[in-house]
């Protein structure tokens, strides 16, 4: 029997005690599609066994790096948002995706995922799914492999891909900035056949494990409209948030991208870049980005809430 196999029945006996393991033998939860041909994930992911690395973060695009500004608050009020989409429905993986390139996706995904950890009782991972054209990894001045490339291939194991830097503060100017509790699994080492290796459903197993060992997992995929990794990947996530850019991204490339993940539940738009946006009322909030002078929006797909 798969090691695989045995943690998801383990999942879902914690789930449901009082079930009996032959019970659950048939279940829907263990007929993924070629499950017998790809090598087994460990039982247990040491968190505490993770190799700290030498982390040198681009300060200037993780504002949320610091303990307090104007950023660090507005982020902290689209996580706010998003705590507040935790308690209508289940949720915890959360995709994190554009039309197109160049509108700020992975800018979004960072420090969303370094507001979230700001908070010493959430556990954070953040995997960067683009594996075409990866960042996350230049943006937190971290190694690039091995990675979620090397996982999905059978060539690297889940507690070779965890990263964290062994630093929890860096210095700026002499100025500590809290480098926050997060943990990180880059694209390792890309190619032609990422199509390929992402929809082979690898991922949807791994997030299935490490979801019973982080409170939060976010992931930057590539553009919808770009390639179709983003619909793959979007399967093992529990809803997807979009980004756009102020007066760049077009209207009907906004629509593209909300209408190719139809099938899933959309949290809602980022805007990114935005210069005049307006700062009253419930539905808009402004966020600043002290590095260009740009900020964005955050709304919220009301069609799909409830």
């Amino acid at each position: 029997m798969s090691r695989i196999y045995d943690a998801l029945q383990r999942a879902n006996l914690e789930r449901n005690p009082g079930q009996e393991a032959e019970g659950v033998e048939n279940a829907d939860l263990f007929a993924l599609p070629g499950a017998e041909k790809m090598p087994p994930l460990l039982d247990d992911v040491l968190l505490d066994k993770i190799a700290p690395h030498s982390w040198r973060p681009r300060v200037a695009a993780l504002p949320t790096l610091g303990d307090s500004g104007e950023s660090v608050e507005q982020f902290r009020g689209l996580r706010t948002q998003i705590f507040q989409l935790r308690e209508q429905a289940p949720l915890k993986t959360i995709l994190v995706s554009s039309g197109m390139p160049a509108e700020g996706k992975s800018f979004v995904a960072a420090n969303l995922a370094m507001s979230l950890a700001r908070n010493k009782e959430n556990t954070v991972l953040l995997i960067d799914a683009d594996l075409r054209k990866p960042s996350l990894h230049a943006i937190l001045g971290a190694p690039c492999t091995p990675g979620l490339t090397e996982y999905l291939a059978g060539t690297a194991e889940v507690n070779d891909l965890l990263q964290r830097s062994q630093t929890s503060l860096i210095y700026e100017s002499g100025l500590p900035l809290n480098l926050s509790n997060l943990t990180f699994i880059p694209a390792g080492k890309g190619g032609d056949n990422s199509s390929e290796l992402i929809a082979n459903r690898r991922i949807e197993e791994l997030t299935k494990i490490l979801a019973s060992y982080f409170d939060w997992i976010l992931i930057d995929s590539p553009p919808v409209l770009a390639v179709a990794d983003a619909i793959d990947l979007a399967r093992a996530a529990d809803a997807i948030l979009l980004v756009a850019r102020g007066s760049s991204t077009p209207f009907d490339v906004a629509q593209r991208a909300q209408a190719a993940f139809s099938n899933s539940r959309i949290l809602g738009f980022v805007l990114n870049a935005v210069k005049d946006a307006p700062r009253a009322g419930s539905y808009y909030y402004y966020y600043g980005r002290p590095e260009a002078d740009r900020g964005f929006q955050w709304r919220k797909d009301k069609r799909r809430q409830g």
